[in-house]
């Protein structure tokens, strides 16, 4: 008998990958001298490697050229999704706080859950229902002191964060859709060499320093590249609401990062909002209700 089950070894990559993920606010506060549209070109590039390199050793490169040929249309929407998540959530942290991109993109959840009921016709558990309005009341009261009022360039800011929950959603039910006959961790790297070459354009002139470059080649590794083929890969025993759900950690453990590595001292509302956010995603793995049969996938 396996120690773990497929579905408890998705959920445990789906805990590293928005770990992962939250780490991008910390080392971000330790650059040089990078800016805003270098750092999402360096950091899709970086990406880019690490996720060709990770294809090249599994499969070669005559493997990996067919996997890329053989994504098809769902492959390539979920590289273009993934494009656009990278982009515009770096663009916003230049034009509005943290607090405010993060709290757009904890819509997420109900996004997904609402295309997953729409276009997969899944099956949404009522726990899940609830899961997802606590995280999301709980991810408000974590902010609710530090949003900024919304107008002039935060709401520019906030408009532009608003994309990245919608490709989010977007992308998961690609990823869903296209089954197990398909493997969509090229997509990551499709995704990565269209933000970077969108950002090339408008990056230069380039002022990274090396120091700079060693951070976002870590970034670009471990922050995007494996995490979001972590992702992928859990995505093949998880329902597009749970896996939404889950990476709402990263909203949760950024600013946990941002006090142990930059010296920000979360406040009480963080700390309750926080609290709220992990009952809820607890309630929604344990609770003793039967798991509904479209939360594998087909």
């Amino acid at each position: 008998m396996p120690l773990m089950t497929s579905h408890q070894r998705a959920i445990l990559l789906m805990i590293i990958a928005p770990t992962l993920w939250s780490i991008a606010g910390v080392f971000t506060r330790h650059l040089d001298s990078a800016q805003g549209f270098e750092v999402t070109f360096w950091r899709s590039l970086f990406s880019g490697i690490f996720v060709a390199g990770a294809l090249l050793y599994q499969q070669g490169l005559r493997g990996m050229t067919r996997t890329v040929r053989s994504l098809g249309g769902l492959g390539v929407l979920s590289g273009l999704m993934w494009s656009v998540m990278f982009v515009c959530f770096m663009v916003a942290l230049t034009r509005t706080t943290v607090a405010n991109t993060l709290i757009v993109m904890s819509v997420s959840p109900l996004l997904t859950a609402f295309l997953a009921w729409l276009i997969l016709k899944e099956r949404i558990a009522p726990r899940t229902w609830l899961a997802i309005a606590a995280a999301f009341v709980g991810i408000s009261w974590m902010f609710v002191n530090s949003m900024s009022e919304v107008g002039g360039k935060h709401l520019v800011g906030m408009m532009i964060a608003s994309a990245v929950p919608v490709a989010a959603a977007v992308n998961l039910i690609a990823i869903k859709r296209a089954g197990h006959g398909v493997d969509l961790i090229p997509a990551v790297l499709l995704g990565s060499v269209f933000s970077a070459g969108l950002m090339l354009a408008v990056a230069s002139p380039f002022q990274t320093s090396l120091h700079d470059l060693a951070i976002l080649a870590t970034l670009g590794f471990f922050q995007l590249g494996l995490p979001c083929m972590l992702m992928v890969k859990a995505m093949k025993h998880l329902s597009a609401p749970e896996v939404s759900l889950l990476a709402l950690l990263e909203v949760l453990l950024g600013p946990l990062w941002a006090w142990l590595g930059a010296g920000e001292v979360p406040a009480q509302e963080t700390l309750i909002g926080g609290a709220v956010v992990v009952a809820a995603l607890v309630f929604n793995e344990l609770a003793p209700a039967r798991r509904p049969r479209s939360a594998t996938l087909q």
